[in-house]
């Protein structure tokens, strides 16, 4: 009562020298109390009865390390007895001569870790919590954060309910530092069973408090955030260990990664109205939207396996085009009909044939020529430019006909490339791409063969 002002607002008028309010408080105690067997745990208990009680700054008072050492003292159990009833004492009067009693406990050599957070500087989730408890070979009783709480939103309430005791400090770049070695300085004396102390915190100034922890027999670990990854150096050993800050996703099993290829694949169609994605491009949109990489799944669902495998493992799903000399590779999807919309929104449907085309109809220079205007004018729906790489031409041949174009140009004794031979035909306009040829239909009906460089 001599000290109202350390009170919270709502407890300051109860008359705490009355004998109600002192059996009402003691019951509660005592109600809490029981339900630890482990004396550690208790000091922990009294803790936090007393933050429901007292405001902040309480706890950085005088009257409160009196009290903790009182408390200390009065529920360690007693060297020598045969009893393990322990009496309680308050350190309020009370008319009742009969000491409290709570339930046995355990004996004295258990020890503890302690976890001492800048909150400023450093924010701990639970899983990175779970992965310090992993580290240390005592279990976690003690977690203390240090900050500015007024400006750290509800960060406070968040770590209350997960059992900080919350240390608040007034506005400035370095009170919550100075508070921090202040606290941790005492840690052997307020905790005398402390095996370990976790120093969580990005600043270099706790290294200090570090080395004077260790010097009393204390494991100190120094926890500190690197880009993406929380740090914990053993001081002693200098052993040193990582966590990940970014979460893993799942990988899929197989059937789900093909169906994410194909929705994918769908997606990229009906946006760019071509039935060919590159590679690079699938790549990148499973990549943003899965955040794992083809590559990985493949490595885990397929080992051994390329990246490009998938595609030709999978035949009745996919159908692939490399580019001879180039890296592009391209795919499609394996469906009947496949429907793609252009830019005047109406459908086309490409009906993809198996069924393998006689070459016998296929006797001449202008015969091969006819063929190859109809199967430019089937590629071309695929395409928003009027342009098709040759190479998907050559492809498509060989798809419908079973044979390599360049074969049957030997066979029809037609000298060159497959090119030199496009650019013979007054059907047809190449351009170049980098190393690559494209081609067009040319609608001018001139016989003259233009290359565009």
């Amino acid at each position: 009562q001599q000290q109202s002002e350390l009170l919270k607002e709502k407890y300051r008028k109860i008359a705490w020298d009355k004998p109600r309010h002192q059996s009402a408080f003691l019951a509660k105690f005592k109600s809490e109390l029981s339900q630890e067997q482990d004396w550690p745990r208790r000091i922990i208990k009294v803790r936090k009865l007393l933050q429901v009680l007292f405001i902040p700054g309480y706890f950085n008072s005088p009257s409160f390390r009196e009290l903790t050492q009182k408390l200390r003292h009065s529920i360690r159990p007693k060297p020598g007895s045969n009893s393990h009833n322990l009496a309680v004492s308050t350190g309020v009067s009370t008319n009742n001569k009969t000491p409290t009693s709570v339930s046995p406990l355990p004996k004295l050599g258990t020890g503890i870790a302690i976890l001492l957070l800048d909150a400023e500087n450093l924010r701990l989730n639970s899983e990175t919590e779970k992965f310090l408890a992993q580290i240390c070979s005592y279990p976690i009783q003690i977690k203390i954060a240090v900050a500015n709480w007024r400006a750290m939103g509800k960060y406070d309430t968040e770590l209350h309910t997960r059992g900080y005791e919350l240390i608040h400090v007034p506005p400035g770049k370095d009170s919550a530092d100075f508070k921090m070695a202040t606290v941790g300085a005492s840690i052997f004396i307020h905790y005398p069973t402390a095996k370990e102390v976790l120093v969580c915190s990005s600043d270099g100034v706790m290294t200090h408090l570090c080395t004077t922890l260790q010097t009393h027999g204390l494991t100190v670990y120094l926890v500190r955030k690197q880009n993406d990854k929380i740090i914990v150096l053993n001081n002693k050993t200098r052993e040193t260990k990582a966590h990940s800050l970014v979460s893993v996703p799942e990988i899929p099993t197989l059937e789900e990664f093909i169906n994410q290829l194909k929705d994918i694949l769908k997606a990229e169609q009906k946006r760019t109205s071509n039935a060919w994605i590159n590679l690079s491009r699938l790549s990148y949109l499973f990549e943003s939207k899965y955040q794992l990489t083809i590559n990985q799944v493949v490595s885990l669902r397929l080992p051994g396996k390329l990246t490009t495998d998938i595609f030709s493992d999978y035949p009745k799903e996919f159908v692939t085009h490399h580019i001879p000399g180039t890296s592009n590779f391209y795919i499609t999807l394996f469906e009947k009909p496949i429907s793609f919309i252009k830019k005047t929104s109406s459908l086309k449907t490409i009906q993809l044939k198996p069924t393998v085309k006689p070459l016998s109809k296929i006797e001449s220079k202008s015969d091969l020529e006819e063929i190859l205007v109809k199967l430019l004018k089937d590629l071309k729906t695929n395409y928003k430019d009027p342009y098709v790489p040759i190479a998907h031409i050559a492809t498509e041949f060989k798809k419908q006909y079973s044979r390599p174009i360049t074969q049957l140009m030997r066979d029809l004794n037609l000298k060159g490339t497959f090119p030199k031979f496009l650019q013979s035909l007054g059907a047809f306009k190449l351009k170049k791409v980098g190393k690559a040829y494209q081609v067009a239909l040319r609608l001018d009906g001139l016989n003259a063969v233009v290359i565009e460089q």
